[in-house]
């Protein structure tokens, strides 16, 4: 960890063009990064930095990503353009931590692994939406940060903090005035599972939750163009990718700042999406997806696409409601449920629900358990209230502890006593099989609805779509045995990455009278490295 006399860069923003630079640009500008001290003192000049004995890029790093899906694709890229710049991955000199700010409790892993750090003498860089929110929180005093927006900056933050020196890029990227999106789409990166691409269709949100963090960092609405997200799920597919997820802090609110709509944008992409391969649409509030009920359930009902919708109701009082800003009432969110059943035989609907919010009365959680009880969600995602410093939620009166605890433990067992998949054993399922359970004995795979099914765990059913006869129904599982004579149908039309591989990336080497240089740029093809890449999973909305 740098100490309070080391140089500290708090912003190089100004440093590089406002249109994206190409990777080699961007080692080319790194010569002319030139660290700010905190005091006043004469700034380093190039002779010095030049002369610095560690030499950036040599270094192991270690990297973990807590919360969203959307945190999880900024990591996957951080982690491709850090080893694509010839760090390697895995038990290391550095660490990057990548947070989330929905919960207290992911904060507070976030913190400890920073205490963990530096008490291991790691040097640290900070990523995620905590350091975005709170750039001067006093446990952060002193480490590199990459902002939510600059993460195509991360080999540049990493190779000054290498040297001691402390890096923040906390800006917004801009082009004509207009916020974007975020970073670049065809950056490199290492996918977690190489079978499933993550993209961002947009970043930041329309709303403003009184209880949400996230706000503070991500921002207000910025979209993808609809072309750029085209040429990254076809990229994807030619990789050997057979499932895209889409996600985003509300995907319903897509285009809505650059003249388009969610609709437009999943017809033009399901066009890419070849036999047997799958997208699932991330989550969306009610109230941008009312508009759009008609398209939408065409689209779920589209063969490749899962019929699952991942729809937060969080309270079933409208008097909760309005205290959250959630500009819906309970009746809107019905009407999503009620429409997409009945026009979607089957469809899976996953709901988040927050307990002991402010101002909660026993007659509201009651509400909340009928509304449970009337759909028995088949996914639900029930969260104790956790006041977040800075939201105006954290300054209303809070429900005492052991309340918030007791509804929390109502509804748990409520969401227990009932099971979804019972009434589906001795069907015949088509699932398309891309994970590992956690206990390593099944593959994971997924039916038309987004229903998990575990499969036997042999190597040529992996990556594929395969049929099988539901034997056995849990909680959140079911169990399928291939059916026999069923053929598993292949839906990558090219072979998938190896894992830890990095995609779109070539080495170019050159020779002069002295030294052999490596540079490597982004291509249609692909670099292998060594990669590590750790994460923790933690519902955000």
């Amino acid at each position: 960890m740098p100490s309070a006399c080391d140089p500290v860069i708090e912003d190089i923003e100004d440093m590089v063009s406002s249109t994206d630079p190409t990777p080699h640009e961007r080692q080319s500008a790194r010569k002319n990064i030139v660290p700010r001290p905190k005091k006043k003192k004469e700034l380093l000049n190039d002779e010095e930095l030049q002369a610095d004995s560690v030499i950036p890029g040599m270094q192991k790093i270690w990297m973990k990503t807590w919360g969203c899906s959307h945190n999880n694709s900024d990591g996957e890229y951080m982690a491709g353009q850090l080893a694509a710049s010839g760090y390697k991955m895995t038990e290391a000199d550095l660490w990057l931590l990548n947070s989330c700010t929905v919960k207290n409790p992911a904060e507070d892993h976030f913190r400890n692994s920073i205490k963990k750090a530096q008490e291991q003498e790691k040097k640290v860089v900070v990523a995620g939406c905590v350091p975005q929110a709170q750039p001067r929180m006093d446990y952060l005093k002193g480490l590199s940060i990459i902002g939510v927006q600059q993460i195509d900056r991360v080999v540049e933050v990493v190779d000054e903090a290498v040297k001691g020196h402390s890096v923040r890029l906390l800006g917004q990227k801009k082009e004509g005035g207009r916020r974007l999106g975020g970073a670049r789409l065809d950056l490199p990166k290492i996918r977690k599972n190489p079978l499933i691409e993550i993209i961002s269709i947009n970043t930041g949100c329309l709303n403003a939750c009184t209880y949400c963090k996230t706000k503070h960092a991500r921002g207000d609405l910025a979209s993808y163009p609809i072309e750029e997200l085209v040429k990254r799920v076809r990229q994807s597919f030619q990789e050997g990718v057979c499932e895209i997820w889409l996600t985003s802090e509300d995907t319903g609110a897509y285009g809505r700042d650059i003249g388009t709509d969610l609709p437009t944008l999943l017809w033009r992409l399901v066009e890419q999406i070849p036999d047997g391969a799958m997208l699932r649409l991330g989550m969306t509030n009610p109230p941008y997806i009312l508009e759009h009920l008609g398209e939408m359930a065409k689209i779920l009902n589209h063969p490749r696409v899962y019929a699952f919708l991942h729809v937060p109701v969080q309270s079933a009082s409208d008097s909760v409601l309005m205290d959250m800003k959630r500009e819906y009432c309970i009746d809107d969110f019905k009407r999503v449920v009620d429409f997409l059943k009945e026009r979607v035989p089957g469809v899976t609907i996953a709901t988040d629900i927050i307990c002991g919010f402010p101002g909660e009365t026993e007659e509201d959680f009651q509400e909340t358990l009928e509304l449970v009880k009337l759909y028995r969600f088949p996914s639900l995602f029930i969260n104790q209230f956790y006041p977040r410093p800075g939201t105006p939620a954290a300054k209303m009166e809070q429900v005492p502890a052991q309340v918030k605890k007791q509804r929390t433990r109502e509804l748990s067992q409520l969401f227990h006593s009932y099971n979804p998949y019972d009434h589906k054993v001795g069907e015949m399922q088509h699932v398309l099989v891309t994970e590992e359970s956690f206990d390593a004995q099944y593959y994971v795979a997924h039916n038309k609805f987004y229903e998990q099914v575990l499969v036997p765990k042999k190597v040529e059913f992996k990556g594929k779509m395969i049929e099988v006869e539901i034997y056995e129904a849990g909680k959140h599982f079911m169990k399928g045995r291939p059916v026999e004579d069923s053929k598993p149908f292949n839906p990558s039309i090219a072979a998938p990455l190896q894992q830890g591989e990095v995609s779109g990336l070539i080495q170019v080497i050159t020779h002069t009278h002295t030294h052999t240089h490596t540079r490597q740029f982004v291509t249609d093809s692909t670099h292998k490295a060594h990669v590590k890449v750790h994460n923790t999973k933690c519902f955000a909305r």
